[in-house]
């Protein structure tokens, strides 16, 4: 379980406040058209102040891709453009340091599935800026892409793994250990129910092009993919929250109540995710998926209340089967930090919708991955031979990092895998012998005979996961022959682009350890892609190569 940053602490303060009793507001209309839900939503249907125009420079920057994304069906608005980023609130860790393998020799962290970061970076870029390095992080930008990873044999273990070795590209003494896990596709005949409730923030805050409309938009999609037996939901909250639909799986009536939702006022969030843990408690479904799925820009403003008990009640819920998704939108006041947190509090996985297009790939081409877990609490485990690997560092999942002894206490939370999922993690390792980062120690003792026993073995890799719905984890090992390293060449084809992204997220975050590898260098290691969203990595490779000049 990670703490909570002072950051989120500060951003979810009010969360609490007010929490509202499940009941259907009196003036359903009101809560639907933003008219007069109470004093806080007059405001609702007047019209936002047009936003001043992007700079030139800016606009130069950038005009390139936004005139292809337009053209392929992105979201790209004056608004988008020109917001200024700085009231954004983000949680960053500093890069994670270099271990000696003598001294630590296990790396223990729990899996990452969320790809938030990178859609925000990509927003970032897309309007002609860099993106703060808080909010950029490593093992989302590398989890934003699929990867040449074998199915599974079968489902009694719910996913395969795969481990490869490869000259760092950035550093011929050192070698990327990659390690890439698989989840089992589910058949949409085998889907089991979902009980959805949409919970959607009509506040003022919302009002931008960027924000509701890509909203509706996004949930809107969605509902096209529903079963017979899927039931959704809607809640809105604006000053006061409301239930705006019952559960149905009547597409018809689903766009209908999105399409007459507006923004305005101030957000009573607390009142709005009490009301919609009720309303998925009422309507539980037994060995389905009961989840909520929350769209907002994070910016909750009213009220006072604690934090500990914010979590507490996220926990709760998600420990009695009510998991949580937070899907973020919007620029300007964005508060990322509150979102990231939450979901993964929630044991649900946190998106950033910047697009249409993104949109349909999170809650469309990827409702499975998105919404039925086929593994929970995931944790991955190394341990590296130290007559083999002096030094090793991760690259990214720093605010993933658990203690050791938490790999094998089953109440330790950590994430969860969908069907379909797939979760990469890189180190970079020195093998023995090698240069490393940090010099050779005067009193260093030999190395262990263990090690040197087992000549063999560069590392040993576990894996621990619990099945849905059960208490106890059940346990992978593979071991890492030392034979990757002495035949290892640069990375080629599916792992040099896996590289290639890494390379990017560390750079983003003024890695120095990168010995000054180029956008250049970066793009170059990643071209020759056919599928359309690595040829966007690439050229959105060369937006901060030439914003970085600039």
């Amino acid at each position: 379980m990670r703490l909570v940053s002072i950051i989120a602490v500060t951003s979810v303060i009010a969360l609490l406040a007010g929490c509202a009793s499940y009941q259907k507001p009196e003036a359903e209309e009101s809560v639907l058209t933003g008219a007069r839900h109470d004093e806080n939503v007059a405001d609702a249907a007047r019209p936002s102040p047009a936003p001043p125009p992007p700079p030139a420079s800016r606009v130069a920057a950038t005009g390139k891709i936004m005139r292809e994304q337009v053209r392929l069906g992105y979201h790209v608005s004056p608004v988008m453009v020109a917001t200024d980023p700085g009231r954004e609130r983000y949680d960053g860790k500093e890069v994670s340091p270099v271990h000696l393998t003598r001294a630590e020799p296990v790396s223990t962290f729990s899996v990452d599935v969320d790809t938030g970061a990178y859609a925000n970076t990509r927003r970032f870029l897309t309007q002609g800026r860099m993106p703060p390095r808080d909010a950029v992080r490593s093992e989302e930008l590398i989890n934003y892409f699929r990867y040449d990873y074998p199915m599974p044999d079968s489902r009694k273990a719910p996913f395969s793994i795969t481990t490869d070795v490869a000259v760092t590209p950035w550093n011929p003494k050192t070698r990327l250990m990659r390690i890439g896990l698989r989840g089992y596709d589910l058949a949409r005949e085998s889907r089991p129910p979902a009980n959805l409730i949409f919970l959607m923030d009509v506040s003022g805050s919302m009002r931008s092009a960027d924000k509701l409309p890509l909203v509706k938009t996004a949930l809107a999609g969605l509902a096209g993919e529903l079963g017979r037996k899927d039931r959704v939901s809607i809640v809105v909250y604006a000053g006061a929250a409301g239930l705006v639909l019952e559960p149905t799986n009547d597409e018809r009536k689903i766009r209908g109540a999105l399409e007459r939702l507006q923004a305005g006022g101030s957000t009573a969030g607390a009142a709005g995710l009490k009301l919609a843990y009720n309303i998925a408690r009422d309507n539980f479904i037994e060995g389905g998926v009961n989840r909520i799925l929350i769209a907002t820009d994070g910016d909750f403003n009213v009220g006072l209340s604690d934090t500990d008990s914010l979590i507490e009640m996220i926990e709760h819920e998600r420990d009695n089967g009510i998991t949580l998704t937070t899907l973020g939108f919007g620029s300007g006041n964005y508060n990322e930090a509150m979102m990231e947190q939450i979901a993964d509090h929630g044991n649900g996985n946190y998106a950033y919708i910047d697009s249409a297009l993104e949109a349909r790939k999170v809650l469309g081409e990827q409702m499975q991955s998105t919404l039925f877990t086929i593994a929970q609490d995931v944790k991955i485990q190394v341990e590296f031979n130290p007559a083999q690997v002096s030094q090793y560092r991760l690259l990214g999942y720093e605010n993933r990092a658990l203690r050791e002894e938490d790999f094998d206490n089953d109440r330790v939370d950590a994430g969860d895998i969908g069907a379909g999922h797939q979760v990469t993690a890189i180190y970079e390792i020195v093998p023995a012998g090698n240069k490393g980062w940090i010099g050779p120690r005067r009193y260093d003792d030999p190395l262990p005979k263990a090690g040197v026993g087992k000549a063999s073995e560069l590392a040993h890799v576990k894996l621990r996961y619990k099945l849905p719905n059960r208490k106890t984890s059940s346990l992978i090992e593979r071991t890492v022959p030392t034979s990757l390293v002495h035949r290892s060449t640069s990375p080629t084809g599916d792992f040099a682009f896996a590289a290639a992204v890494a390379a990017f997220g560390q750079r983003l975050r003024g890695d120095e350890m990168l010995n000054g590898f180029t956008y250049d260098e970066i793009a170059g290691l990643a071209r020759g892609q056919t599928d359309f969203w690595r040829q966007e990595f690439v050229r959105l490779v060369g937006v901060a190569g030439s914003l970085e000049e600039g």
